[in-house]
């Protein structure tokens, strides 16, 4: 394999394999035709499979640990109430425009979570889904939010409230945003000067989320013949006619990656994992609730509990120990044999019909490298994502089918897809064994970079 002239990125976020390499795979003719021009194959996620930390991990190639980023929020300390949310000034380790910005390449950074506030890069950068509005100071340099209304005009940052019953508006605001943010992509890598230039976009994960339900058919709430059972479908098609417009704007010494953080599956329901802790005398309130409501830290009888727990697509499970908590209840002795004790009966933890889920509980350290900030003490796949956890109490059940941050039909999954055409490089291979923290080494690879020690992940193709 040549080195590349440039690298241009196209992230989709929550792209799936078994759509795009499979079930869709007719229909979008752009992304056939780079998997036939290049090498392409299923990615595996980091653990947890969600966007942030996910990309922020595959362009520094280091695990959650190693940055501290185990989800969107984040305990601070060891306290009870303080959660943070992730942010670009979260990313600590460099990231490939870091490297490529100090070696003197310049670079175009479009949405790439997470990327506000806009850190200094020698280029620019327009923030991600997480910038609170466009009011904001979310472009760098700051002048450049003139150039995007001059462009484009009033500028979407992400679908608001996509977790709602007006589909109609969700299908409408999904395909004006994907348009127009591939526009603003496409004028960029038109006016500005650029080595390396990467879009993400998330309207793939809005779009699964509100529709799942209406093209799986193997979906418990799948009904044939109803209105929206082509609006994923339409949708992957007008990414793809997008990626087709942007591959016609580079010449064949640019290569390109397409890849997604993590993929998506059907959502069978929500696992209570407060309501069980509570059943299993591990987790103590003052009061109980009448009514399914979230948990409150001030209700929480904490000489009496020893653990708690975050909802998610993912479930955290935080121990109560004594010393490191406030009010810790468990000896710092008896840890490792508590959190082992809770992690074999949330694997036994049954369906709503008595089956067994299929769940996997990690511990931070057999996962990660290392672990830095405060981890969980326990990560969950309730059902291998095919439930998510609900961190309601006073739900009467610890099963739930109604989301409580809104109407929900898909998880994610642990595989995403990775399609790449390069210079050099023999096209139609399927390749194997392929991870989220390759793609950063990939980069600097192509672009005839060394590729720093700490950085985890192996250039694609390993062996060409």
């Amino acid at each position: 394999m040549s080195k590349a002239k440039k690298v241009v990125v196209l992230g989709l976020d929550s792209a799936t394999p078994q759509l795009v390499f499979d079930r869709f795979a007719g229909e979008l003719e752009h992304l056939e035709g780079l998997r036939r021009q290049g090498v392409w194959g299923e990615l595996t996620s980091i653990i947890p499979a969600i966007t942030v930390p996910a990309w922020a991990c595959s362009m520094t190639s280091r695990d959650p640990g190693q940055l501290g980023i185990y989800g969107f929020r984040n305990r601070t300390d060891y306290s009870y109430d303080r959660l943070g949310i992730a942010s670009s000034d979260s990313v600590k380790e460099e990231a490939v425009w870091d490297i490529l910005s100090r070696s003197g390449k310049s670079v175009i950074l479009l949405a790439v979570p997470p990327s506000y506030p806009p850190r200094p890069v020698n280029g620019c950068v327009v923030g991600c889904f997480l910038t609170p509005s466009t009011k904001s100071e979310y472009t760098y340099p700051p002048s450049l939010r003139e150039e995007i209304e001059r462009a484009v005009g009033d500028y979407k940052i992400d679908i608001e409230e996509f977790r709602t019953e007006d589909k109609a508006r969700i299908v409408r605001e999904a395909h004006e945003m994907t348009k127009q943010r591939f526009a603003l992509f496409r004028h960029f890598l038109k006016t500005h000067p650029w080595d390396f230039a990467m879009i993400v976009e998330i309207g793939v994960d809005r779009i699964h989320h509100g529709f799942w339900q209406y093209f799986d058919e193997t979906h418990h709430r799948y009904e044939p013949g109803n209105p929206y059972e082509d609006v994923i479908l339409d949708y992957y098609r007008l990414v793809d006619s997008e990626v087709g417009l942007t591959l016609s704007e580079l010449d064949d010494e640019t290569a390109v990656l397409v890849y997604s953080d993590h993929g998506a599956r059907k959502m069978v329901g929500g696992v209570c994992i407060n309501e069980w802790l509570i059943r299993e005398g591990y987790l103590a309130l003052r009061s109980t609730p009448t009514s399914p409501s979230r948990l409150s830290m001030e209700d929480v009888n904490w000489p009496r509990t020893k653990a708690w727990g975050e909802g998610g697509y993912y479930g955290r499970v935080f121990i109560n120990v004594r010393g490191r908590e406030p009010e810790g209840m468990v000896p710092r002795e008896e840890y490792e044999a508590f959190r082992d004790e809770l992690a074999t009966k949330i694997r036994a933890i049954p369906d709503h019909e008595g089956r067994d889920m299929g769940t996997k509980v990690y511990t931070p350290e057999e996962i990660y490298r290392e672990c830095r900030n405060v981890p969980p003490d326990l990560l969950v796949y309730f059902g291998d994502l095919d439930w998510r956890s609900a961190g309601l109490v006073g739900t009467g059940s610890i099963h739930t089918f109604e989301n409580d941050t809104g109407p929900d039909d898909a998880n994610h999954s642990q595989q995403g897809i990775f399609i790449m055409k390069a210079p050099g490089l023999q096209g139609g291979r399927e390749l194997k064994d392929l991870h989220l923290l390759d793609c950063g080494p990939t980069v600097l690879d192509l672009l005839g970079l060394p590729v720093p020690a700490g950085m985890v992940g192996r250039t694609i193709p390993a062996s060409g």
